[in-house]
């Protein structure tokens, strides 16, 4: 263990440093931290205190993971970060641990990547397999769905939640809900149609993305109200999982999900 540790790193004694783990010149790992087995730590990373990690994550330099969070009523109380597995978190990414008037934690999946710069603040819960670009901020308790794609530099507002296979654009503010398998973006995040290249990158049936397809056009850009146009989809587009998926996000949504573009997207 002692060979894969550079003497410069400072370990507290309450950490747990997982087999195979390399932890370079400059890091800091403190109390109670737990290290997966296969993690590589680069020199001056800074895993703060609670930060549970799982196994086979690389950190990149200056990355601080488990910051206290910027929220004014945090008073020192003992929450966490998790993380899961093979995860890349590249140079200067920062993901701070939950309050108490939230979840206790922020939580990250497996397979994730954020770029350089990301930040994740209190109390969000990322899914697996999300991708983050460069300087992609996510306010607190922000949720994202399993294989979203957030472009470079986009910023979204706290307590919003972004479904699975969503792709939003870079350089953009999303202050309402993107549901699962849509395309977003504009200065104010809006609507452009189903990710259509990115479910088929994933492989799903054109049956599905015809289907979501359609669905986006009853919903986003018929003209009916919201209840009705979800009637009409449930009737036309019966047997469809990802559209049962869709109709299920914007009833659940407290946020309001975002609105079409004006302009032709995906869905037309």
């Amino acid at each position: 263990m002692a060979r894969n540790i550079h003497p410069t790193a400072v370990i507290h004694k309450t950490a747990k440093v997982g087999k195979g783990t390399i932890i370079g010149p400059y890091a800091v790992i403190e109390k109670n931290v737990v290290l997966g087995p296969g993690c590589r730590i680069e020199p001056f990373v800074h895993i703060k205190k609670d930060v549970i990690m799982g196994a086979g994550n690389h950190v990149h330099s200056y990355a601080c993971i488990g910051g206290e969070p910027q929220h004014l009523g945090y008073k020192g109380e003992d929450t966490r970060v998790e993380i899961g597995d093979n995860n890349i978190f590249r140079e200067c990414v920062t993901i701070h641990r939950g309050t108490a008037q939230g979840h206790g934690k922020t939580t990250i999946g497996s397979g994730c990547l954020l770029m350089a710069y990301a930040h994740v603040a209190h109390d969000c819960t990322v899914g697996n397999r999300v991708i983050m670009a460069n300087s992609v901020n996510l306010a607190g308790h922000v949720e994202v769905g399993d294989c979203a794609v957030i472009s470079g530099m986009a910023a979204v507002q706290q307590w919003l939640k972004i479904g699975e296979y969503a792709f939003l654009g870079g350089a953009s503010g999303y202050n309402l809900d993107i549901p699962p398998y849509m395309l977003a973006h504009g200065v104010r995040g809006k609507l452009f149609g189903p990710n259509l290249i990115g479910l088929k990158r994933h492989g799903f049936t054109t049956k599905a993305c015809q289907g979501l397809k359609k669905a986006y056009r009853i919903i986003f850009r018929s003209g009916l109200g919201k209840e009705e146009a979800l009637a009409r989809v449930e009737s036309e587009l019966p047997g469809i999982p990802e559209v049962g998926r869709l109709l299920a996000f914007i009833r659940e949504s407290k946020n309001g999900v975002a609105p079409a573009s004006s302009k032709n997207g995906n869905g037309e």
